[in-house]
C-alpha cells in the first residue's frame, strides 16, 4: 500500500533576499572547500588585472614619445634653434601667442630637431607586449584554476545528492514526483555549473579590473575621474531595476523546468495507456500548458538580462564624450598630456566594459541562485532515521546467518497521524514457514513488507528477527537478508546476465554452471536461448525487446540466485500466463525450502499451501490459519477465494 502522494509545494515566485543570501553563503561554501586552489586563482586573477591596467599608461609614454618627436621636427622648421631648452620655447611660443601649443611643450620632453626616438619607443612597444603576455598566461592560469574549483565543487554537490538518495525514506519519493527530483538532480545542478563556470571568472576578473582601472584613473586626473563617476551612479540605478525585474523570471524559470519533465516523464512511462484511451490530444494540451509557461518566464527572463548591456553600452559611451571633451581642453591648456588622455579614454572604456559584465554576470548568478536553492532544500529534506550506534549485526548465510523467526509485536503505523492504519498488530512467522498475506487492495499488505525492510518506520511496537530489534540493525545488515521479488519489474541497461547476477553480495560468486541452473529452474533458460547473443544480449532500461512475463522471470530468478535468508514475493506471478505460472510457482515451492518466505498475492491460487495465511483489511489481521482451516472458517478468506474460483467456473 502507497504512502499518500502529494505533490511538492512550489517554491515562492521569487527569491527574498534572506534566501539569497542563503544560498549565495552556501553555494561559496562549497567553492572555499579548497582554499588554497581560491587563493592562488585570486592572486592569478589580481596580478592579471593589474598589468592589463598597467597597459595604457604605459601606451600613453609611447604617445608622447612619438608626439614629442613630431613636436621637435616641427619646432625645427618653425626656426627654433638645435638644442633650445623647453622653458624658453615655451616662452617664445607665449609671446607669439600660441599659448595652446606652448601649454602643450610644457608638459612634454621636448627637444629640438631631434625627432622620434624610435628605440625608446620600440622598448615602450615591446615592455606593453611583455605587459599583456604576462597578464593573458596569468588569466588562463585563472581559468585554469577556476574550471578546477567549479568542477570539484559540482562533483562534490553530485556526492552529497547521491547520499542524499540513498538516506531519503521512501514516503519522499512517495510524495515528490520523480520528475521534480530528476529536474533538482540534474537540470538545477547542471545549471549551477554552467553559470558558475561562466560568471564567476568573468565576475572576479571584472571587480579587479574596475578598481584597477579607477586607481589608474585617480593618478591621471582626480578631476577627470569625479566627471567620469557622475555617470555610474545613474548606471548603477538602472541595472539594478533590471536585475529585479529578471529575478522572479529565473526562479519561475527553473519551477518551470521541474513541472515539464515531471510531465514528460509521467507521460512517456504511461504512453500506452495515453493512447489506448484516446488520451493523446490531451496530453499535448497538458505539455503545450506547460512547455508555453516555460516558454513565457524563459522569455522574459533573457529578455530583461538581455537589456543589461546595451543600457551599460549607452552609459560608457556617454562617460567616453564627456571624458574625452573635458580631456582635450585639459591638453590644451597644458594640465594634461596627450598621453595621459589616451590612457584615460581607455581606462573609461575599461571601467564601462567591467561594470555592464558585474550587472550582466549578477543577473546570470539570480538563475543560478535559484537553482542552487533547490537542490539546497532536496539537500535538507529529512532523513530515515539514523541506524543505532551500537549496532546488532547478523551473520551472512555463509557464515551461520539466520533462522528466520520473524515477529511482529504491538506494532503501530500510519502514514498520516490523522488517519491511523496499523494499530497494535502482532504475528509471528515461524523459521521456514511460507506466510502468505492477503486481503483487498488498500488493506495494508505492502506496507507491512515495507515496515520488515524498514522503509517506513514503525511508530509503536517492534519487529523482530530471530529476537533481534530490527531497529537495533543496520538497515544494510538487515536488509543484506532479504531477497525480493516485486509486481514492478525493474531492469537496468545490461546485459541479461548482469541483471540476474544484480542481487549477489559483495564477496559472493556465482559460477556459470549455478547461474544457469538457476535460469533453467526459473524457466528463463528457454526464452534467452533464443535472443541473439543470449545472456551477453544488452537490454534498455525498458526492456523493450522482452515481453512482461519474460521480464518477470528475470527478477524471479535474480532473487533465486541471491539466495536470501528471508524471501519476500509480492505478486510476482502477476505478469505470467497460467502454464507459466504453474511451472514458476514450482521453481517457487524449491525457493521457499528452509527460509522464511512472505507472499502478497491476489491469485490465492498461489498460496494454498501456505503455512500461515495472513487476511489484512485497514491495516489489520482479521484472520489467519492455513487454507483448510480459512475456508472451513467461512470468512473473508473464504469469500475472497469463492470470489475468485465461483465467478470464474460460472462464466465457464
Amino acid at each position: 500500500m502507497p504512502g499518500p502522494n502529494r505533490q511538492l509545494k512550489s517554491a515562492p515566485a521569487a527569491l527574498s533576499k534572506k534566501e539569497r543570501n542563503q544560498s549565495l553563503r552556501r553555494l561559496m561554501g562549497y567553492l572555499l572547500s579548497e582554499k588554497l586552489k581560491v587563493v592562488l586563482m585570486l592572486f592569478c586573477g589580481a596580478a592579471s588585472v593589474f598589468l592589463i591596467v598597467l597597459g595604457p599608461k604605459i601606451m600613453g609614454q609611447g604617445t608622447n614619445v612619438l608626439f614629442a618627436g613630431i613636436l621637435g621636427k616641427m619646432l625645427l622648421a618653425a626656426g627654433v634653434p638645435v638644442g633650445t631648452p623647453t622653458d624658453q620655447i615655451v616662452k617664445a611660443l607665449q609671446a607669439q601667442g600660441q599659448g595652446s601649443l606652448a601649454s602643450m611643450v610644457s608638459t612634454m620632453n621636448v627637444t629640438v630637431g631631434e625627432g622620434i626616438d624610435w628605440n625608446w619607443f620600440a622598448i615602450i612597444l615591446v615592455i606593453t607586449a611583455a605587459v599583456y603576455l604576462v597578464s593573458i598566461l596569468l588569466r588562463l592560469v585563472q581559468n585554469f584554476i577556476m574550471t578546477r574549483v567549479v568542477s570539484d565543487t559540482v562533483y562534490l554537490m553530485r556526492r552529497q545528492i547521491e547520499d542524499k538518495l540513498n538516506h531519503l525514506p521512501l514516503k519522499y519519493f512517495d510524495r515528490v514526483p520523480r520528475g521534480e527530483v530528476m529536474s533538482r538532480t540534474t537540470n538545477d545542478v547542471d545549471n549551477i555549473a554552467q553559470t558558475l563556470q561562466q560568471v564567476l571568472g568573468e565576475l572576479l576578473f571584472s571587480t579587479f579590473q574596475f578598481v584597477g582601472t579607477f586607481i589608474m584613473m585617480l593618478t591621471i586626473s582626480p578631476l577627470l575621474t569625479l566627471v567620469a563617476f557622475i555617470v555610474i551612479p545613474v548606471m548603477a540605478v538602472v541595472s539594478i531595476f533590471i536585475m529585479r525585474k529578471a529575478q522572479p523570471n529565473f526562479t519561475r524559470q527553473w519551477e518551470k523546468t521541474g513541472n515539464l519533465n515531471s510531465n514528460v516523464e509521467e507521460m512517456f512511462s504511461g504512453h500506452l495507456v495515453v493512447r489506448a484511451y484516446g488520451q493523446q490530444e490531451n496530453a499535448k494540451g497538458t505539455f503545450e500548458g506547460h512547455n508555453k509557461g516555460l516558454y513565457d518566464v524563459s522569455y522574459k527572463a533573457q529578455s530583461f538580462s538581455g537589456l543589461i548591456n546595451p543600457s551599460t553600452g549607452f552609459f560608457g559611451n556617454l562617460m567616453f564624450v564627456l571624458v574625452a571633451v573635458l580631456g582635450g581642453v585639459r591638453v590644451l591648456n597644458g594640465s594634461l598630456t596627450l598621453g595621459d588622455l589616451q590612457a584615460f579614454t581607455q581606462y573609461s572604456r575599461q571601467l564601462s566594459q567591467p561594470l555592464g559584465q558585474i550587472a550582466s554576470m549578477t543577473t546570470v548568478l539570480q538563475s543560478s541562485l535559484a537553482s542552487s536553492k533547490r537542490v539546497f532544500e532536496f539537500l535538507d529534506e529529512e532523513e530515515e532515521v539514523a541506524d543505532t550506534k551500537n549496532p546488532v549485526t547478523i551473520p551472512a548465510k555463509e557464515d551461520g546467518g539466520i533462522d528466520g523467526h520473524v515477529a511482529f509485536n504491538n506494532v503501530s503505523f500510519s502514514y498520516d497521524p490523522k488517519e491511523p492504519l496499523i494499530e497494535d498488530l502482532s504475528m509471528q512467522a515461524q523459521p521456514g514457514q511460507t506466510v502468505a498475506i492477503v486481503g483487498p487492495t488498500g488493506a495494508g499488505k505492502t506496507t507491512l513488507v515495507n515496515l520488515l525492510m524498514r522503509f517506513y518506520e514503525i511508530q509503536g511496537g517492534s519487529i523482530t528477527i530471530d529476537g533481534v530489534d530490527t531497529k537495533q540493525m543496520t538497515r544494510e545488515n538487515l536488509r543484506s537478508h532479504f531477497g525480493m521479488v516485486l509486481q514492478d519489474t525493474w531492469l537496468f541497461d545490461g546485459t541479461i546476465r548482469e541483471n540476474l547476477l544484480y542481487g549477489i553480495r559483495k564477496g559472493q560468486a556465482v559460477s556459470e554452471e549455478r547461474m544457469i541452473e538457476a535460469a533453467k529452474a526459473t524457466h528463463v533458460d528457454d526464452f534467452v536461448r533464443r535472443l541473439p547473443q543470449g545472456y551477453d544480449t544488452v537490454m534498455s532500461e525498458d526492456s523493450s525487446e522482452l515481453s512482461q512475463g519474460e521480464r518477470q522471470l528475470i527478477t524471479i530468478c535474480r532473487a533465486f540466485l541471491a539466495d536470501p535468508d528471508i524471501l519476500i514475493l509480492d505478486e510476482a506471478t502477476s505478469s505470467v500466463d497460467t502454464r507459466t505460472e504453474m511451472l514458476v510457482q514450482q521453481a517457487m515451492n524449491a525457493l521457499r525450502q528452509n527460509r522464511t518466505s512472505f507472499v502478497i498475492a491476489h491469485r490465492l491460487s498461489t498460496i494454498r499451501d501456505a503455512d500461515l495465511i495472513l487476511v489484512v483489511n485497514h491495516g489489520s489481521i482479521v484472520e489467519q490459519g492455513n487454507h483448510d482451516e480459512l475456508l472451513a472458517a467461512d470468512g473473508a478468506y473464504a469469500k475472497l477465494y469463492n470470489s475468485q474460483f465461483t465467478g470464474a467456473a460460472e462464466e465457464e
